[in-house]
């Protein structure tokens, strides 16, 4: 069955990771035996191949650079102009893999269904369809930059990621988006571009959906009920989602699906971490919405984590295969499998982009 995937670092585990996607995962994990620099090495679970096994045919993939000011204690780049370049590196990167006919890249209703057609003919010979998302939008230099990253095919954004950002205030940090950040939300909504309010603290969670009247989705998040951390959204978030008519996809980084979890310590089998437990959160979303409209998967794998710290039942991507079945045990039927797997956020860029761009 076609998977969407709401949230793939690609180009990130490409430039940064220095790990060529179009070879098999075994390949790259072969290559980076001895590597210590990065907890997942060794671990990965991405690849062109493994994507195609596994029916993933269309992805959010991602352009990522945070820009950390002096009193900000995160990593990441000194100026906004570098975080920008940074980003174009990853376009670059995604270009690159078009040229070979790896991807293709989808920025409307006529692209969306002309791949879908073509994916489901033939999978094998067509190239992955992916739709760029922009996860913090600290490289946004100044708004003009906002219109080019939109003409690049630039169709979701994610004002913030971790700590504080120019535009809001992102996961561990506290505040609210302030002038910059509704600016820019008046000028994502003027080129209707999605809302992705993954990451966002609650104080800027709260503000985006006030000032934002455009698409809002939550591409990788699950549930502050299960696991008690503002790094998920609580009922009452999730239930302001719903009524927006928003898809939440779950993700797949262990701490996120099981409390107690202690990274670089806890290991998937002993802290029995599966894909069961994504569809638990999952599960606990339809409850809240009463139907299965608003869930998807956004597995974020790669995305700076490894099997060292996914579900264990999860080798590769291709495993997502396995979330039909589990999803049919726990009594969902077939259209609401078809929902999670990918109508649900299918649906949701027909209705976005069914809206004018002005």
């Amino acid at each position: 069955m076609l998977l969407f995937d709401a949230h793939l670092d690609l180009a990130m585990n490409a430039m940064e990771w220095n790990r060529d996607l179009r070879w098999s995962v075994s390949a790259i994990r072969n290559s980076e035996k001895g590597m210590t620099d990065t907890p997942d090495r060794g671990n990965n679970t991405v690849s062109f191949e493994a994507m195609r096994k596994g029916k993933v045919g269309l992805c959010m993939a991602t352009q990522i650079a945070r820009y950390s000011k002096p009193n900000n204690p995160l990593p990441g780049w000194n100026s906004p102009q570098q975080a920008w370049a940074q980003t174009q590196a990853q376009l670059a990167w995604y270009k690159a893999m078009e040229q070979e006919g790896h991807l293709t890249q989808i920025t409307d209703n006529s692209t969306l269904d002309a791949h879908l057609a073509r994916w489901e003919e033939s999978q094998l010979a067509h190239p992955i369809g992916y739709i760029l998302t922009l996860e913090g939008a600290d490289s946004i230099v100044d708004l003009g930059y906002l219109e080019k990253s939109y003409r690049q095919g630039l169709r979701a954004i994610g004002p913030a990621h971790y700590g504080p950002g120019t535009y809001a205030y992102g996961t561990h940090s506290i505040g609210g988006i302030g002038t910059k950040g509704k600016a820019l939300l008046k000028e994502m909504e003027r080129f209707n571009l999605i809302l992705d309010v993954t990451h966002l603290c609650d104080e800027s969670f709260w503000e985006t959906l006030d000032n934002y009247h455009g698409p809002i989705w939550a591409s990788h998040n699950n549930c502050r009920a299960l696991v008690n951390h503002t790094r998920q959204f609580s009922d009452e978030q999730l239930k302001a989602l719903i009524q927006r008519k928003a898809v939440i996809g779950l993700a797949l980084d262990a701490w996120m699906m099981v409390p107690g979890w202690q990274r670089g310590i806890s290991l998937p089998e002993k802290m029995d971490v599966g894909l069961k437990n994504m569809v638990n959160h999952l599960d606990h979303i339809c409850q809240l919405a009463g139907n299965t409209d608003h869930v998807g998967i956004g597995s974020d794998l790669d995305g700076g984590f490894g099997t060292e710290q996914c579900p264990a039942d999860v080798d590769t991507i291709a495993d997502l295969q396995k979330i039909p079945e589990l999803l049919a045990q726990r009594g969902y039927g077939a259209m609401d499998i078809v929902k999670v797997m990918h109508k649900n956020f299918l649906d949701f860029l027909h209705r976005a982009w069914s809206r004018p761009v002005h």
